[in-house]
């Protein structure tokens, strides 16, 4: 069985993401280092600020990792004073994980590092075509298709 061809002029977007995704990784993980914090830990912060407290249950499910692993990413965050685990007033057999006035604090920072991150790699777009690559990059994680059209909202033009 043979391949068909591929244009030499078709463009492939996964290499860029992929080059794009591994510059950013990198520059964040490289800002986010000083602060004690590693990407795994800001997702799990970000979470706990959005919910106000969560059970480790309900945080292991919204990460989408094993509860051990939770565990030990809370024992991180603890052991800096970043977020507190209490018992449940309702059910004593679980634990209720709220973000501390120091998490929001170191939070806040590993924001703003990120931002400076962010506006390095991709400091050659324009603030308008970073929200549209934004959206379009929402969009397609949503996993609903959308036209660069839709995306900037200029129906006045229909090419790219």
């Amino acid at each position: 069985m043979s391949a068909l061809p591929v244009e030499e002029s078709e463009h492939r977007s996964g290499p860029l993401l992929d080059h794009l995704a591994r510059r950013m990784r990198l520059r964040s993980e490289s800002v986010l280092a000083p602060l004690g914090l590693r990407p795994r830990h800001l997702v799990a912060l970000t979470v706990l600020r959005e919910s106000g407290g969560i059970s480790q249950q309900g945080l292991a499910g919204t990460l989408q990792i094993d509860g051990t692993n939770v565990v030990g990413l809370l024992n991180d965050l603890e052991a800096e004073g970043l977020v507190e685990r209490r018992r449940s007033p309702e059910d004593r057999r679980r634990h209720v994980v709220s973000l501390t006035a120091a998490g929001a604090k170191r939070l806040r920072e590993a924001e703003c590092a990120l931002a400076v991150a962010e506006d390095e790699v991709l400091g050659a777009l324009e603030p308008a075509e970073r929200d549209t690559l934004y959206e379009l990059l929402r969009r397609a994680t949503s996993g609903r298709p959308v036209s660069c059209v839709e995306a900037s909202g200029d129906e006045s033009d229909a090419t790219c």
